[in-house]
């Protein structure tokens, strides 16, 4: 699987949740794409990832 460029390993299938929780991104403050696709927050515990995707995630920052 490709996350932001970078190739990664997972086992089969992985939530979008759970690949933001093992990337370390915090899950309320993200946009996430799959394969071109914005996927809505509410499909985060639903939508799966697997090898063959491509996923582009955004963190928000706040400043002053």
């Amino acid at each position: 699987m490709r996350v932001n460029g970078d190739e990664i390993k997972i086992d089969g299938q992985i939530t979008i949740k759970a690949l933001l929780k093992r990337e370390g991104y915090p899950v309320d403050r993200v946009a996430v794409e799959k394969n071109g696709v914005i996927v809505p927050k509410t499909a985060f515990d639903t939508e799966f990832a697997a090898d063959a995707d491509r996923v582009e995630i955004v963190a928000f920052i706040g400043g002053g």
